[in-house]
């Protein structure tokens, strides 16, 4: 059996093709039939190792269609919501809560690397009420992933926090260190829908385009740091004009403007290679940031991919409960036919694409 999928085909360039069916291929598999779908920009771009004809679906949500003989805690016909890192749930980083970096999924990575439909041993999340999928979608990713990086920047009820990138991550850290307790939220980015989006939750807008946003957020502040700062950009980080790639921009800028003895928190993508680095240093993911004066400040740091297990639960019960609603970024409700128009917009940052959903 086949059925239509986005597809891989270089760089900038998807396409809707019939590919075949899915499998049970280990007991535990389950095959799901997805509402809600996406993808992020780095492979879409021809920034990671992804090869051509890979099919795309790194954030998905859908409803179980097949179970393997070894599952018992879903049915068919449960709705489910994936982590994009994929885990066997077995091995001892998973045992500890460490899914995102499972040995025996993707061992040569150390852990659960961009995950797509074709990689086995799946651990969904499920959930019964089908009025919130919107906001259950976020959950297979950038929901968690903000608030990892909130956590891991060892973030403390009525702190301050700076977040750098409003993207779907960045503005769920915001929106995450708000509903943990933030005294202020700083979000710096330079795109106008993200930025508006920004102050709607009750972030204070930060436009990097208009001169230093660390400069800016010292004179907000009289001069004085904040306690906290999140990375939710990483790697393709760019200079003011938005066009010039500085992959240290963000991390140096952070040191800056956290305080003596705060944290960090890098959930923004660094890689180890990178096909499309400005300079031969970033493409074998080496990068210059001042250490000595991070050393100096006594700063913490917390990096790394998203635990999403460790989180998704505690977040499906807000959503629930109605204390959060994380579907506010979503701009975009779009049939998968419309897929590579989606892509093509969201990268370029046009036309209010802040987040788009898809529904084959």
């Amino acid at each position: 059996m086949a059925m239509r999928a986005v597809v891989y085909d270089k760089p900038f360039t998807v396409t809707i093709r019939e590919v075949e069916k899915p499998k049970i291929l280990h007991p535990d598999d389950i095959i799901v039939k997805t509402i809600d779908m996406y993808s992020d920009l780095h492979m879409y771009e021809g920034r990671t190792a992804a090869q051509q004809g890979i099919v795309f679906g790194h954030e998905n949500l859908g409803i179980v269609d097949e179970v393997g003989p070894g599952v018992t805690v879903l049915t068919k016909g449960d709705r489910v919501v994936m982590p994009f890192n994929v885990a066997c749930g077995r091995c001892t980083n998973c045992e500890e809560g460490r899914s995102a970096f499972c040995t025996q999924v993707n061992p040569g990575f150390a852990g659960g690397n961009i995950s797509e439909f074709h990689l086995p041993i799946s651990t969904p999340l499920n959930f019964r009420l089908a009025e919130h999928e919107a906001d259950f979608a976020m959950l297979a990713d950038i929901f968690p992933t903000g608030w990892h990086g909130v956590q891991i920047s060892g973030f403390k009820p009525g702190e301050s926090i700076a977040v750098f990138g409003a993207g779907p991550v960045g503005l769920m850290a915001a929106y995450s260190a708000l509903l943990r307790g933030a005294s202020e939220v700083y979000v710096v980015d330079r795109v106008p829908e993200r930025l508006a989006k920004a102050k709607e939750i009750g972030a204070v807008p930060i436009d990097f385009s208009k001169g230093d946003a660390v400069q800016q957020i010292l004179d907000i502040r009289g001069g004085k740091e904040v306690d906290r700062g999140v990375d939710a950009v990483g790697y393709q980080a760019t200079s003011g004009d938005g066009k010039t790639e500085q992959p240290n921009a963000v991390l140096e800028a952070l040191i800056r403007v956290v305080k003596p003895t705060g944290g960090l928190g890098i959930p923004g993508l660094y890689v180890p290679s990178d096909p499309g680095a400005p300079d031969s240093a970033a493409a074998k993911g080496y990068i210059s940031f001042p250490f000595g004066k991070l050393f100096e400040k006594g700063l913490t740091i917390g990096t790394g991919q998203c635990n999403v297990k460790s989180y998704n639960r505690y977040l499906r019960d807000l959503i629930i409960s109605g204390k959060a609603k994380p579907s506010f970024v979503v701009s975009h409700n779009l049939p998968l036919d419309q897929a590579a128009e989606a892509y093509d917009k969201f990268d370029r940052r046009v036309d209010g694409f802040t987040k788009v959903l898809l529904h084959p």
